[in-house]
């Protein structure tokens, strides 16, 4: 049987971070990672874009946190301990320089994920850490003081063991086994899936908006992206985060309600539009755009209010001037379904956090059992924002294992 001190389990972002501070950390530990595919970081490969979203230009813990729908709360005392600034000093220090984005999202100067890759390969095989592809964990016990580790190629042993597989449910029943409670797997951040005429044509268009799911207590404010599919953008990606199980529950059919002119409610846009309708007497509604708009955007709602197309603002009713007030600010479309994100496919799930310790990320169920990454119930809104939770989390777990 082959014996080590530290064995990682899930060979990703937050393993590897955790075996190479591990190791540090504390030169003379043997230390392994297992993976149960053939190959090691592919979700680092994929995200971003194929560039790698390491992280998000966020450098206070009360507000990073924010970005958290499951870990808010158990996240700020870890983010005072080993933050975004400290990320970006690990990299530095392996001469990974990172740069910022405008919308805060931090990627290597490189703009490609393999300068990353390399380096946690490269680390790792400085550092001596074995990496065992191909070996999926089936069997954990804790048995004379040590932990005892069973794959379909063999048996290991190890006095500590961190727990780092993301979203894999055959790992999270072992846990049970081992007295920890799992919350279910279900989708976040995932885009609407709507058929609408007022949209159908607009694929491309993003702009500035309010968002609700009706019957829920779900909204949200920022760029609303048309899509061939339905809506996405960021307020849309947060919505699905924060509303996750809540959606689930829905399964995916619900209404949602845009108002594409934030800030304002129907009644102060029908004062506006009776003030339009007297300053721009003459001119058609549908041809000019109004409130800086998307013209096609604009277009597309006058016409489901029932405006014909060559009517002058003079001859507005006022039924047509409450519906277009409606449509701005009230327009309500219909949800049947969702998307993945591009690649980023993320899940709200895993182990319970009250029965992790937050100071050591070790279980409060098992001795000697640590956890790092997306296999705990946490997750975060697009941004680079799960890569921090995987960092700090297998930054502050190798420091408990080696101390």
């Amino acid at each position: 049987m082959m014996q080590y001190d530290i064995l990682i389990i899930g060979g990703g972002a937050a393993g590897f971070f955790a075996a190479i501070n591990a190791a540090e950390m504390d030169p003379g530990a043997k230390i392994a990672i297992l993976e149960r595919g053939k190959e090691v970081l592919s979700k680092v490969r994929i995200s971003g874009g194929g560039r790698c979203n390491v992280t998000h230009a966020e450098f206070l813990p009360k507000e990073l946190v924010k970005n958290y729908p499951r870990g808010e709360k158990e996240l700020r005392g870890p983010f005072h301990q080993f933050m975004t600034g400290d990320t970006i000093a690990w990299f530095e220090e392996r001469n990974i320089e990172l740069k910022i984005e405008e919308d805060g999202r931090m990627f290597p100067v490189s703009d490609t994920s393999e300068t990353i890759i390399n380096c946690f390969l490269s680390e790792a095989e400085g550092l001596k850490i074995q990496v065992r592809k191909s070996e999926a964990v089936k069997t954990l016990h804790w048995k004379d003081s040590h932990w005892e580790v069973g794959t379909q190629k063999s048996t290991l042993s190890a006095s500590k063991i961190l727990i780092a597989t993301g979203s894999n449910p055959k790992i999270w029943k072992l846990l049970e086994k081992l007295g920890h409670s799992i919350s279910a797997a279900v989708p976040s951040l995932f885009t609407f899936n709507i058929k609408d005429n007022r949209i159908a044509d607009l694929p491309g268009i993003s702009t500035h908006a309010e968002v609700k799911v009706q019957g829920e207590k779900l909204q949200d404010e920022g760029p609303v992206l048309i899509t061939h599919w339905g809506l996405s953008g960021p307020a849309i990606l947060r919505l699905s985060a924060w509303g996750a199980r809540e959606l689930h529950d829905l399964d995916y059919n619900f209404n949602v309600e845009v108002n594409w002119l934030p800030g304002f409610s129907s009644e102060e846009i029908l004062e506006q539009l009776k003030v339009l309708k007297f300053e721009l007497a003459k001119q058609q509604v549908f041809k000019k755009a109004q409130f800086e708009l998307p013209k096609r955007l604009w277009q597309n709602l006058v016409t489901a209010s029932k405006i014909e197309g060559n009517i002058t603002w003079a001859d507005l009713n006022k039924d047509e001037l409450l519906r277009l007030a409606q449509q701005l600010t009230a327009a309500v479309f219909q949800v049947n379904g969702k998307s993945t994100f591009k690649e980023e496919f993320v899940t709200a799930g895993g182990i319970d956090l009250k029965e992790v310790n937050f100071k050591t990320f070790e279980s409060r169920i098992q001795n000697n059992l640590f956890f790092a990454g997306e296999v705990l119930n946490i997750d975060a809104v697009t941004g680079g924002f799960n890569f921090q939770n995987a960092w700090t989390g297998g930054y502050l777990a190798a420091k408990a294992m080696t101390s």
